[in-house]
């Protein structure tokens, strides 16, 4: 018999670090990792689109970068306008959802309206749906929940007896998909950096020192690999998630 195939991930979540660095080892401007990084995320999405995977989030830029040097910051915003007019058109031909996630109040009207656009244009699809988190913070994602229960409760329309979990994830960004089976951090650091905190709360977390630029295809499927080999139990035994479904011991 063929082995049984390998189990592929619904949905994978990204923080593409590295980027400035890789120009830094090259004496080159931190915005030429910067573009760098851009032909990496082709090729995950590609990646992804291969492998049949359903949601790909990606952590573009979060709140915490507006603090960044203005030079960098213009250059990022350069860099997210041209792939805007660029990349959308041939994602929407593929099949690709795209959307945003984040305090996109605090872009310009200009990248606000290709965002709106992006949106509009790829809403329909289904092959992948891919989110870009930019200017994104979990803090400010659970926050925003909870203010927004809030207004719920100040309007009569909701007892606040009656909050759970899973109302407030309801409420939380990327409700309507999947938690992350996968998180997949490049650059050498060993922490979330504020990404998604409360839809990570089981997810399965790979970390790699290659900076994001150099990824490749090969350097993804080492991911994979690695989770299609590890025991996801949500808090169960090992014994619980191995027995059939409807038994007990």
């Amino acid at each position: 018999m063929p082995p049984a195939p390998a189990r592929v991930p619904r949905h994978v979540a990204v923080i593409m670090d590295g980027n400035g660095r890789w120009a830094e080892r090259r004496r080159r401007p931190r915005a030429v990792g910067h573009r760098a990084g851009a032909r990496a995320v082709n090729l995950c999405i590609d990646f992804c689109l291969g492998k049949g995977v359903e949601a790909l989030t990606l952590f573009a830029f979060s709140s915490e970068n507006w603090g960044r040097p203005d030079e960098e910051v213009g250059a990022l915003m350069k860099l997210f306008m041209n792939a805007l007019e660029r990349e959308v058109e041939e994602l929407h031909r593929r099949g690709v959802r795209v959307r945003f996630i984040g305090e996109r109040e605090r872009f310009s009207e200009a990248i606000g309206a290709r965002m709106d656009a992006a949106e509009v244009l790829t809403a329909g699809n289904t092959r992948l749906h891919l989110t870009i988190a930019a200017s994104y913070g979990g803090r400010w994602d659970i926050a925003r929940a909870a203010r927004s229960l809030a207004e719920d409760v100040r309007a009569g329309r909701l007892d606040p007896a009656a909050i759970d979990e899973a109302m407030l994830g309801a409420r939380m960004a990327l409700a309507d998909l999947p938690p992350p089976d996968l998180f997949i951090r490049t650059g050498g650091e060993l922490r979330i950096s504020n990404f998604l905190l409360w839809q990570l709360a089981y997810t399965e977390l790979w970390f790699t020192d290659t900076l994001w630029p150099d990824v490749d295809a090969a350097t993804l499927q080492r991911a994979f690999d690695d989770y299609a080999g590890r025991e996801r139990r949500f808090g169960l035994t090992g014994a619980q998630v191995a027995a059939p479904s409807g038994t007990t011991e």
